[in-house]
């Protein structure tokens, strides 16, 4: 007799496993249980296809409907999901569209992967409530290259050497007419400092200034990386752009009190 446990394990392998006969020992009233068994399996590709479908649009877009399914069916039976929670599903998305032939005619799709994964990731992160300029500004006597920031826990970094910002908000707004230059390399900020996420276009030398901070750098840490990895990089707008998209929840200095929210 076949224990639960085999059974639970037989049945979740060909549940994603199209090429699986149904498991031994399923029963059903009508004695058609293979048959029921394909019912279910094709209709939990389904229900994963449409999971994925809504965390990814703008990939669905890119490619058109049938091929986004057809691809969809081969990481699905290849990457089943590990946790209940379909909010998470496809965060490795981007790495599998990486390995896909087919979809190497739309270079740009793995990162646009990477960058709606983000986008889903920071509406559910926890919530923080950013500095106020008032609070930032009562640090001004102190030494702001020795300052180490706290950036609010929505913040992500998506980059690429594609224009996926440009692409990402030409699909957001069809009705424009931003011409797309393939050949330019666009960084992403993801953040949520309130209800909306919101996406963002990094000038020179951002990404690794974000990054930098994220890793606890002080600000002249974070700025001689980001000088050595773009010449262009200006302190003063991506200082700047920090305050204007009201990302920093924290700010501790050697020489200041740690000041964590108003």
């Amino acid at each position: 007799m076949t224990s639960l446990w085999t059974l639970q394990e037989e049945f979740s392998l060909a549940l994603l496993d199209r090429t699986r006969e149904a498991p031994a020992g399923l029963r059903t009233p009508s004695q058609q249980a293979e048959r029921r068994f394909d019912v279910y399996r094709n209709n939990v590709f389904v229900s994963l296809i449409e999971a994925l479908a809504t965390r990814f649009p703008v990939c669905q877009a890119l490619v058109g409907d049938e091929y986004f399914r057809a691809m969809t069916r081969v990481y699905i039976a290849l990457s089943p999901p590990r946790s209940p929670l379909l909010m998470k599903y496809g965060d490795d998305f981007g790495d599998f569209i990486d390995t896909f032939p087919p979809a190497r005619s739309v270079p740009y799709l793995s990162d646009m992967a990477c960058l709606e994964a983000a986008r889903t990731r920071a509406y559910h992160a926890a919530d923080a409530k950013p500095l106020s300029i008032a609070a930032l500004a009562s640090l001004s006597s102190c030494a702001w290259s020795q300052t180490r920031v706290v950036l609010h826990p929505s913040v992500e970094i998506v980059r690429s050497p594609y224009p996926i910002v440009t692409i990402w908000e030409a699909h957001a707004d069809p009705d424009g007419t931003q011409a797309i230059d393939g050949s330019v390399a666009e960084d992403a900020l993801v953040i949520r400092p309130d209800l909306e996420v919101e996406i963002h276009r990094l000038p020179a030398g951002g990404a690794e200034f974000v990054s930098m901070l994220l890793h606890d750098s002080t600000f002249r840490e974070a700025a001689g990386e980001a000088v050595g990895a773009d010449p262009r990089f200006d302190l003063v707008a991506n200082l700047a752009g920090l305050i204007m998209n009201r990302i920093i929840v924290g700010l501790s200095s050697e020489e200041c009190r740690p000041v964590m929210r108003d």
